[in-house]
Order: C-alpha cells, then structure tokens, then sequence
C-alpha cells in the first residue's frame, strides 16, 4: 500500500480561499482497481466532511470510482466539493441543514475554520 501526504489551497470562490489544507491518501494494493482511501489532515467545515475524522463524502471515492481515475482526478474533484458541496449526501448532518437552511451562517462557519485551522 502506498501512502501518500497531498496539500491543496482553498479555492478562489469559495471559504476556504487562502487555506492550505493537507490529506492523507492510502492506496490499496489493487489501485488503480480500488480507490484510495482519502482524508482531510486539517479540519474543515464542510457537509461532506467529516470533522471528527477527516472522510470525505464522495462518490468517485466510492462506487463511481473506475480505474482510469487518476490521483489529480481525485485531487481535482475534492477541490470542486469544496467550492460545491453536495447537501444531499452530507457526512456531517448538522452542517447539511446549515448548508441548505442558513447559507450564510454555513460560509461564516466555513471562513472561521479556514482561518483557525488552514492558515499558518
């Protein structure tokens, strides 16, 4: 199994803009066959991520994955939830229902942890 440590910056248009945020990535013996195993190192406020363990909720990290995905690929699609989360598949329930019911709050929220956790 490889291990690998990624850093991606927040994106642009989004609250997390001028973070830095670091994941770990696990490949499995059978990659490309099998995703990687993929999870967020500095905590985030997120609805598809979990803040206690860093999972992230998405799907071409589970059954849309196939083997022609790429760790980019990977990379790529974690930075788009970021500036789009998918309320309808939330890791975090609590953080869904502010998404939806009080987006402002939510980016607040967002902007804070960004700033407490993501930023030397």
């Amino acid at each position: 199994m490889f291990h690998w440590e990624a850093t991606i910056h927040g994106p642009s248009d989004s609250p997390y803009a001028g973070g830095v945020f670091k994941l770990a990535m696990h490949f499995p013996q059978n990659y490309p066959h099998s995703p990687p195993e993929v999870k967020f190192k500095t905590k985030v406020y997120h609805p598809n991520i979990d803040s206690n363990n860093g999972s992230i909720g998405l799907d071409i990290l589970r059954d849309k994955w196939t083997a022609v995905m790429t760790a980019e690929k990977v990379l790529l699609s974690i930075c788009s939830l970021l500036t789009n989360p998918n309320a309808e598949d939330p890791q975090e329930g609590a953080v869904g229902d502010m998404y939806r019911n009080d987006p402002i709050r939510y980016e607040a929220k967002a902007k804070e942890w960004t700033e407490k956790y993501a930023k030397d």
